[in-house]
Order: structure tokens, then sequence, then C-alpha cells
């Protein structure tokens, strides 16, 4: 395995050294801060555990006995409150959440490189379809080198033939290979057997055939007759968490049960062959790819489990019109469908992140961060002042950010005051599947299990955003330590030591290109 590379803020720490020692002495006055803040509940009790102890240390003999003698006489009293309590923790223990636990998860690749995308072969496939003005031909170009998206990304089958071929056949070829393959794997890596699953969850937002993608996986691995299955359409590229809270909720009411949860989009009918600038984006950044997640609420699998579901947080924005419109599938003045990407996009995305993580802060911030966040709002009603953004580094360790575009992780690094490394499995996701739709929090997932960071306890938050518009996040808890060598079937597997690569960040004019406004 390659050696991990420190946080950029440690890279460059002798560039300026001034100002090197001045942030220092400010990360460890706030890491100070924080401390104290978060063991201000053991310095109040330590003193009063203190004063008790001496008090009890002066009782004599004579005292401890009169004390006995006092609980003897009310007796039926202690009888009555051990009764009490047991009951209160039999309530408690029959009524309690159900945990939910992620036995594991595989990520679909092609098994070969026929099906990979190199930008060459994408530019030839643009000119070879024979439906793109000169200028549009020039304009993806353009997108997809300041994509962030590398030489080995894939495309299926219909559309690396000559000539394009998008119809209903290779469309469910497409989804049968990818939902397939990562569940195969996936039961190989569990050794669950197909009958003990009791929910499947497919989501895929643009492609619908009947009978449904999850209909297709009960057919395939003879699921029994019992089985609860849900397909999700239209949902965009959120409905992979979306599928994971509705998983959590029906394990909830459903005891010892297995939930398999399959993540796609599919590209064969949804290749865009008009010339609607905010259309053609979609073809540049949309690839191949899939996961399939198995979820369990038995806790005899606690022990065999990567990681434990800790919080979901969904957020909709839909009554807004603007929000509503700012991703939709329609028509061009020609009669040909495909998505458009409104100008309005990265100011609706801010606007879901903000709403979901004033909903998640204060479940999983330290109660510092919460402290210093109440303190400016309160501020801000009296002076004007900046506003202040917690740090979410203090409550999570991991952070698994939808590779929607190059555009959208540049803005949420610089809103959540995040690393080059804790951006780096987005970006090499980016870089080496393309955006997969809901599927890429799990290639993310999965670069960081392959470069051997995940460490029991560590916690993970994967967030992602879709059309509607919604911002739903998950955060997860890690089990146990995750070895790197023990995971053959990791996408990344086999090329890990060629990661990370540079790639480069975009200006704030070639992210409006990039929203397809140019």
């Amino acid at each position: 395995m390659t050696e991990e590379r420190l946080p950029p803020s440690q890279q460059q720490a002798t560039v300026d050294k001034p100002n090197f020692l001045l942030s220092v002495r400010l990360k460890y006055v706030k890491l100070g801060y924080h401390h104290l803040i978060s063991n201000a509940m053991y310095l109040l009790i330590l003193p009063l555990l203190a004063v008790g102890s001496a008090h009890l240390s002066t009782l004599s003999a004579q005292d401890l006995l009169n004390l006995w003698a006092q609980l003897q006489s009310n007796s039926v009293a202690l009888m009555l409150c051990t009764c009490l309590i047991i009951f209160l923790a039999t309530i408690y223990s029959t009524t309690r959440p159900r945990k939910t636990y992620l036995v594991d998860f595989a990520c679909y690749r092609p098994p070969g490189p026929d099906l990979q995308c190199t930008r060459e072969i994408f530019y030839d496939k643009s000119i070879a379809a024979g439906t793109f003005t000169d200028d549009n031909v020039a304009f993806q170009k353009r997108i997809l080198e300041r994509s962030g998206l590398g030489q080995r990304t894939y495309l299926p089958e219909a559309v690396m033939r000559e000539p394009i071929n998008p119809n209903m056949e290779m469309a469910r070829k497409e989804a049968e290979e990818v939902m397939f393959g990562a569940i195969d794997q996936l039961l190989e890596k569990t050794r669950v057997r197909a009958k003990d699953i009791g929910i499947v969850i497919v989501n895929c937002s643009l492609f619908n055939p009947t009978p449904s993608l999850s209909a297709m996986v009960v057919n395939r691995y003879k699921l029994r007759g019992n089985v609860m299955s849900y397909n999700l359409g239209g949902m965009g590229c959120s409905a992979g968490l979306i599928s994971i809270d509705l998983a959590k909720q029906l394990l909830q009411v459903h005891p010892n049960s297995y939930a398999l949860v399959v993540s796609m989009e599919n590209i064969t009918l949804n290749w865009y062959f008009g010339n609607d600038r905010s259309m053609l984006v979609s073809n540049c950044l949309f690839r191949m790819g899939g996961a399939a997640i198995l979820l369990s609420n038995r806790s005899s699998d606690r022990r065999r489990s990567k990681y434990q579901l800790v919080h979901t947080v969904r957020t909709h924005k839909g009554a807004d019109d603007k929000c509503y419109n700012c991703v939709f599938q329609r028509e061009d003045d020609t009669g040909r469908v495909g998505v458009s990407l409104s100008k309005d996009l990265m100011a609706v995305a801010g606007e879901a992140l903000k709403t979901n993580i004033t909903t998640l802060g204060p479940l999983v911030l330290p109660m510092s961060e919460q402290l210093l966040f109440f303190a400016t709002l309160v501020a801000r009603k009296v002076k004007k002042i900046k506003p202040y953004i917690p740090d979410f580094k203090l409550a999570f360790e991991h952070f698994c950010i939808h590779a929607g575009g190059r555009a959208v992780l540049d803005e949420l690094e610089k809103n959540l005051e995040l690393t080059e490394w804790h951006m780096e499995p987005s970006r090499m996701t980016l870089h080496r599947f393309g955006n997969t739709s809901s599927s890429s929090l799990w290639y993310e997932l999965a670069y960081s299990e392959a470069k051997g960071r995940i460490r029991k306890g560590d916690r993970t938050w994967q967030i992602a955003f879709g059309s509607g518009f919604k911002c739903n996040s998950a955060v997860w808890r890690a089990l146990r330590t995750v070895d790197p060598a023990k995971e053959k079937r990791n996408p990344w597997v086999d090329e890990i030591d060629e990661y990370p690569v540079h790639v480069p960040k975009v200006s704030s004019v070639i992210n409006k290109a990039a929203a397809g406004n140019e």
C-alpha cells in the first residue's frame, strides 16, 4: 500500500513560519477549549464524588449499622422501587430502536477494459453520432477536460458500439450486468444465502422497466415468496441514501431480517443526442456503475459487520419552484429527451446542504462546537459578523461526498473547510469511475478501505444531492478495523497504489461552464 499523505495544512507547515506558528497556537487553543467543554461533566462530577467519598469515610461502624436497619425497615418501599426499575428497563429494551448493521457492500467494476472510455474515445463517439454541432462537440470536449474524470471510466456496451445503439434490450443488459455483478460479489463476501434476504430495495432514477428492477433481482436469485421488494425511481443521485433510510425503517419492524439495497443508474437510454448545452453536461459526467449493500438487524451479525448506521437525515426542498426545476428531465426544441441542469444548481445545493447540516449538527457535533455556533448566532443579531461554520472534522474522521462533478466538490471543500486528504476519496472516485450517481458514495468508502484508513470507532459522513431538490446524509460508525489486505473484491484493490493522482481545481468561470452556461 502507498504511504498516506499528510493533510495539506501539515504539508505546508514550513512555507510561512510565523503564520504557521500562529495557526498552531490557535489550533491548540481551540483544541483545549474543545476538550474542556467535552469533559465538563466529568470535571463537575469528580469533585462531588470526592466530597461524597470523604463524607462516607467519616462514618463509623455504628452509623453504617443504623443505615442498614433503616433500609430493612423500609423493605416494602425498596422492593417496589426495584420492581419499578426492572419494569422500566424492560420497557426500554423492548421499545428502543433496533440497531442497523452494514454487514458488507460491493461495487461493480466491469471485468475487462472493453468498456473503458478515454477522452479520445468520447470525442470520437460524439463526432460519430452525427447529431451534435461542431460548437457543441468542442463544448463537450472542454467540459470533459475540466470535469475531473480520468481516462478509465466506463460506458455501457450500447454507447461503446459502432454505431451507438441505445434500446430497451441493451438497457436491460446494462442493468443486469451492474446489479447482478455487484450482488454476486456481495453474496460471495458475506456468504449469506439469497433465501435469507427478506427486504429488497433497488433505486435507479431514469430507467424503470416493467417488470421492475427489483423484480429482476427477485427472479434472478429466486428469493422467497414473502420478500418485501421496493423499486425507487426518479429520485436522483441521492436516492441511495433514501434507500438506506427506507431499509432502516423496515428493519425496525421486521426482526431478524436482512435487507439488500442496490443503488445504480442506467446510461443506455439516457444518452442525450441533442444540442441543448444544459443537457449535454450529463453525457460528460455520468458513467456506468452500481453498488449492492447488505444490512441486518440481527444482534448476532454485529461481530462480523463492518459498520453500524448511526443517523440518517433527509432534506427536501421541492416545495420551492427554483429547487424543483434545477434538475429536470424534459424534451428539447427538437423533441429529444435529456436532463437539464439549471444555472441555479450550485446555489440550490448550498441551501439544501445548509438545511441538512442544521438538522444533523446537533446530533453529531460536540457540545463545544454547538456552543460556538449558538454564540455566533446570537452575536449576529446584535452585530454584523461572519457566520460560524461548525468544524465537522471534530465529528467525523471520513467524508464521502457525492462525486457529482468537480465544481460541486470544490464548493463543499471550501464551505465545510475540509482538507485535500478528506476530499481525496470523492475526487479519486470521480477521476476513476466518473459520476456513477447514487452508487458513488460506496466507491468512495471502498477507496478509504483500500487505503487502510478505516479504524474501529471511526465515523463516516455520507452526503448526497439529488433532483427534487434533495440533500441526504447518513452517518456510519466502524465496528472494526478494515484490513485492506483482506478486501479481495474491492474495486480499487489492484490499483490503489496509483492513487491519489493530482487533479487541479477549477475556477469559478469554469464551474459556470460545467453547469452548461457557457
